[in-house]
């Protein structure tokens, strides 16, 4: 399984998040996974917000076409980065 899927113009990715880290970053790819440690704790949305910040500034999009689309609750996500082309998402995963 791959750790991304193309919908349209999107990016669908596969996220495991690992919070109350020391600090916010992105761990790599782990099964099929990106691997992303969240500084935040899981309280009241804190991780999510900064999990789709760190996102966006990696990825180099808008914060705004950054989504969580399901595991809202969960460790594992899946995030929608919306008008990203395959070969920007692949250049920045490097």
């Amino acid at each position: 399984m791959a750790i991304y899927t193309k919908v349209g113009d999107d990016i669908i990715l596969s996220v495991r998040v690992v919070p109350r880290a020391s600090k916010s970053q992105i761990a790599g790819i782990h099964e099929d996974v990106l691997k992303v440690r969240i500084a935040s704790p899981p309280v009241d949305g804190a991780a999510n917000a900064e999990l789709l910040k760190l996102l966006a500034e990696h990825f180099g999009t808008a914060r705004s076409a950054v989504a969580i689309v399901s595991g809202e609750t969960s460790k594992s996500k899946r995030v929608r980065i919306a008008d990203l082309t395959v070969e920007a998402f692949e250049e920045k995963l490097k």
